[in-house]
Order: C-alpha cells, then sequence, then structure tokens
C-alpha cells in the first residue's frame, strides 16, 4: 500500500479509513485507541529523525568505532536533551508494525502495544501515566487492530516540505494530524466531545484578543486537550516570540482527557504542568500558589452538580458566593483568583451569564462590574460548537485595568461591547466558523485599537457592531452586559436615488385605495352572478 505524504489528503483519507473500521465501538472509547496510536507512531518517527541526524554528525565527525557509534545512537540523553522522547527498540514502531503484519511470533498485537507504552512511560518519567494501555482489553479484537496499525503506517512524518515551501518537521505535521482527528472524534461524539475540544476558530479569537507574550505564564483550569495552549504559543510564535519560553499551567479533571492532553501538548512540543493527577479544580487546585498573566478557558456551560454546597466560605468568592446550582460564576471568580496584578482572562460563557440574576448571580456581576474587572464582552454567532445549541459569549476581565494594567492603559471605568453574531460561515449544514479576517481584522484590531496598542487606527464606536460603555451606562442597565444592550442598530446607508418615505406613503395609500375599490366591484360582479344561477 502506497503511504500518504500529503498533509491535508492524508488526514481525511486516514480518518475516513481509520472510523470505518471503528464498527460498532462507541467513538468516545475508540479515540484512545485511535490518539494512542497516532502518538506512538510519531514518537518513533521523531527519534528516527534525531537518529538520522545524529548518525549523520557523527559520521562527519569521524573517529568513531562502529559498536561505539551505534550505542551513542542508543543513549536516551542525546534525545531527551533535545525535546526529543527516547523510544527504546521493542516499542518502536517497526516492532508493533512487524507484529501487526504477523511476519513475528510471541504477544499478540495489543500486548505487544500496551508493553510499547509503558516503555516509553519508564525511559521517558514526563509521560508517566499518561499513555493507554488498552489494546490488551479485547475491546477491539486483534484483526481490527492489527488493520489499524497498518492504516496508521500510511502516515509519513519525516521532515518535507510544506505548501509555504518551508520545511516541516515530524512534529508540525503530526501536530495537523492529531488536531484534526481530535476534531473528528469531538464531532463525532456530539455534547461529549465539547468536553475535551473547542472549536478552533473560538481558541483564535480567545487567543487573539488576549495576546499572550513570551516569558508569561498562561493557565487554563478546564484545559480538555490542551487546545487554548498549543494556540497560544501558535501566536507567540508568529509574533516573533520565543515559544519555549512560556510557562504553562492546565487542570483537567477527566482522566481520559487528561491523558489526550499530555499527548497533544508533548507532540506540539509544550511542556506543560498539568498538575500531579487529574482533579477538579474547585475542590483539588493542582496550582494553589499560581498566579498567571493569561487566564483563558472554556468550562462546561451551566453545570449543577459542582460542588458548591461544600464551599460556602471559600476564599476565592470575594464578589459573592456562586450558586450552588449553576457555576458559572464559581469559574470567572475562580480565574480572578489566578490573575497576576496587571494580568488577563478570557472565558466562554453560556449567553445567561450576561444577564441572570438569579440565586445572587446578579450581585455577584454588580460587584465585579464596580471593581472594573470586566474589560471586554463578545456577544459570539450561533452554531460555533459542535456540542451544544447553546448561545455563546466571551468574557475579559483585565485586573488592575486603567491603573497599572499595560494591556488596557486608558480604559479605566469603561467596558468595550462587541456584538459579533451576525458573524461566522457556514463551514457545512450545522456548524459555522469565524473566518480569519473577522478574527484578526474586525474583532482583533477593534479591541487593540481600544486598548490603545498598535492597530493602525484610532478606537471608534461602530452602530450595531461594538462601543466603549462608562460604568455608568452600564448601571442604569442594572449591570446587564448583554452586547446588544449597547451597541444599538448599525446605521443604514441612505440611497440618494430612492423614493423620498412621504411620497411612497402617499402612492402605496392611493395604490391600496384602489386595490379596494377593485375588490368590492369584483364582489358586485360575483354576487350578481350568483343570482342568476
Amino acid at each position: 500500500m502506497k503511504k500518504t505524504t500529503e498533509p491535508p489528503a492524508m488526514k481525511k483519507v486516514l480518518w475516513a479509513s481509520a472510523d470505518k473500521l471503528r464498527g460498532s465501538l462507541d467513538a468516545a472509547e475508540y479515540k484512545h485507541f485511535v490518539l494512542g496510536l497516532v502518538f506512538l507512531k510519531y514518537v518513533s518517527a521523531a527519534m528516527a529523525e534525531k537518529r538520522a541526524q545524529l548518525e549523520a554528525e557523527l559520521r562527519e565527525e569521524g573517529g568513531w568505532s562502529e559498536a561505539d557509534l551505534l550505542a551513542t545512537l542508543e543513549e536516551r540523553r542525546e534525545y531527551t536533551g533535545s525535546g526529543i522522547f527516547y523510544v527504546p527498540p521493542t516499542a518502536r514502531w517497526e516492532s508493533v508494525l512487524e507484529r501487526a503484519k504477523g511476519t513475528v511470533e510471541g504477544q499478540s498485537v495489543g500486548e505487544t502495544i500496551d508493553a510499547a507504552m509503558r516503555a516509553i512511560e519508564k525511559f521517558n518519567p514526563s509521560l508517566n501515566r499518561t499513555l493507554p494501555k488498552i489494546y490488551n482489553s479485547g475491546r477491539v479484537d486483534s484483526e481490527r487492530l492489527a488493520g489499524l496499525v497498518k492504516l496508521l503506517d500510511r502516515l509519513v512524518f519525516q521532515e518535507q516540505l510544506g505548501e509555504d515551501g518551508k520545511r516541516r518537521g515530524a512534529r508540525d505535521i503530526m501536530g495537523e494530524v492529531y488536531e484534526y482527528f481530535l476534531a473528528e472524534f469531538a464531532l463525532k461524539e456530539g455534547r461529549k466531545g465539547g468536553e475535551y475540544f473547542t472549536p478552533e476558530s473560538v481558541v483564535k479569537l480567545l487567543v487573539e484578543v488576549l495576546e499572550p507574550k513570551q516569558g508569561e505564564r498562561v493557565y487554563d483550569p478546564a484545559c480538555g486537550s490542551g487546545g487554548m495552549f498549543v494556540q497560544a504559543e501558535k501566536f507567540i510564535e508568529t509574533h516573533g516570540g520565543n515559544p519555549l519560553n512560556v510557562g504553562v499551567y492546565g487542570q483537567e479533571l477527566n482522566q481520559t482527557t487528561w491523558q489526550l492532553a499530555h499527548m497533544n501538548l508533548a507532540i506540539h512540543g509544550v511542556e506543560a504542568k498539568l498538575g500531579d493527577e487529574p482533579a477538579d479544580t474547585f475542590r483539588n487546585d493542582q496550582h494553589p500558589e499560581l498566579k498567571a498573566d493569561v487566564v483563558m478557558a472554556n468550562p462546561p456551560f451551566n453545570i449543577s452538580d459542582w460542588g458548591g454546597e461544600l464551599l460556602g466560605m471559600d476564599k476565592r468568592w470575594v464578589y459573592g458566593t456562586p450558586p450552588v446550582g449553576n457555576a458559572n460564576y464559581a469559574w470567572l471568580q475562580h480565574m480572578i483568583s489566578k490573575l497576576a496584578p496587571g494580568g488577563r482572562a478570557g472565558v466562554v460563557l453560556a449567553n445567561g451569564s450576561m444577564s441572570s440574576k438569579q440565586s445572587g448571580e446578579g450581585d455577584i456581576r454588580r460587584a465585579m462590574v464596580e471593581d472594573d474587572l470586566v474589560a471586554c464582552m463578545i456577544a459570539l454567532p450561533g452554531q460555533l460548537f459542535r456540542s451544544t445549541q447553546i448561545p455563546a459569549c466571551l468574557w475579559f476581565l483585565a485586573e488592575g485595568k486603567g491603573r497599572h494594567s499595560g494591556w488596557a492603559p486608558e480604559r479605566k471605568g469603561e467596558v468595550l461591547f462587541i456584538d459579533a453574531r451576525e458573524f461566522g460561515e457556514m463551514e457545512n449544514r450545522t456548524l459555522r466558523v469565524l473566518t480569519e479576517e473577522e478574527i484578526v481584522g474586525r474583532i482583533g484590531d477593534t479591541v487593540r485599537a481600544w486598548r490603545g496598542v498598535e492597530s493602525g487606527r484610532p478606537y471608534e464606536d461602530v452602530p450595531g457592531f461594538c462601543v466603549s460603555a462608562p460604568l455608568g451606562a452600564i448601571a442604569e442597565h442594572d449591570f446587564v452586559l448583554t452586547p446588544g444592550r449597547y451597541v444599538g442598530s448599525a446605521e443604514v446607508e441612505v440611497d440618494p436615488d430612492a423614493e423620498p418615505v412621504e411620497e411612497k406613503i402617499a402612492r402605496l395609500t392611493a395604490l391600496l385605495r384602489e386595490q379596494f375599490a377593485e375588490s368590492e366591484r369584483l364582489a358586485k360582479v360575483v354576487d350578481e352572478q350568483l343570482g342568476r344561477v
């Protein structure tokens, strides 16, 4: 079978083939089999790539016996020192592939893969307890598992030329494939998929507004598969920063999602601290002393079973105790508690969070606004999320806004409202995505102009799209933060050739009277005809 090397085609073809092999197995379970194998393929390819480079250097250097050269090529530190995972010979993809092809006897395919996962964890302590050891569980039969291995063998991760002409290594290509598979599995899982995957255009918008920089600490208390961190590092690199010089801190409650995040971030070369174990952010904070420069999250919407009844006097509830039946304001206050002086936060929440007054939520929102923490509110279009049809919005908070914050130094006592409900394009019948121009040009540039940083133009209110409202105006709206209340309606362009309104009304009135008269005449004709019958 010919190996597929062109990334876009490779992703789609492999996904379709892998999904066919799923059979009747639930996508939520099947993804761990597929993504674990993709990770195993990647670490083997990345090590092979580094091994070939190292061997070429040693041979060019000269003076090595063949035995010493081979021994050096197997030294773990030669790889881990370059950020590459060391994969012992028995755990490498080639060994797993031979077992799948049936060319060697001994362990079953499932036993071989589980052993490979354990060996990789042993030689790379940072992966401890993060790799799936489920392949010999019987959930996927040996024949199907062997087929999946042979299918994924078509992936070629070694360095190649990208569409932009730049050379791309195994990590870049693998990152794309892993993200693509994650997105497709999230689509298959529907509502459950939203627990570990946030649509890329929403993550890009969060990052575009928050603008993380090298040297900063970035935190996500509900990190899912780690997509926020990947996008933050891409943004830093694109803007000339060093993506390796970022402190990444995350937490995730779900065990298997926590494993996905470890693998996803490892593939993208993101060194993250995700806590010692999967844990509940509210009751078992894995980073109790952390103060972050950038906080961003897409926590689950409107969850009612978050254990609020056990946290009534928690020190994080500075602006009021959140209701036991809804965690939205618990998430907001947890993130506020993690902000370093001058830090900023971006959070995805349900639209109801902007106006709800139930169980004290209105009082908490009022206290946050009066403390000048709220910097920007963005109303999002519908159908952005695969997992829910609930309308969503973005909250942006800034500690020290207009005082010691460098993020929005001139905006003390103001909140920027943006109504983006009409934005986005339909990717398919049910899913909408924000365009790059909307994320960077329309919204990103507007926020930058409002903040007073380089944007190429001064900020100005645009009816129907954005307005900078003083706290007094927000108080008049009883501290409801729905952008539609503030931005008003878009101005309608006047057509100089259009008929004047007064003349149009007179013309239509005359036409209506004519119609009434004609209707009355026809009614009489019909009545006469009926009388002759």
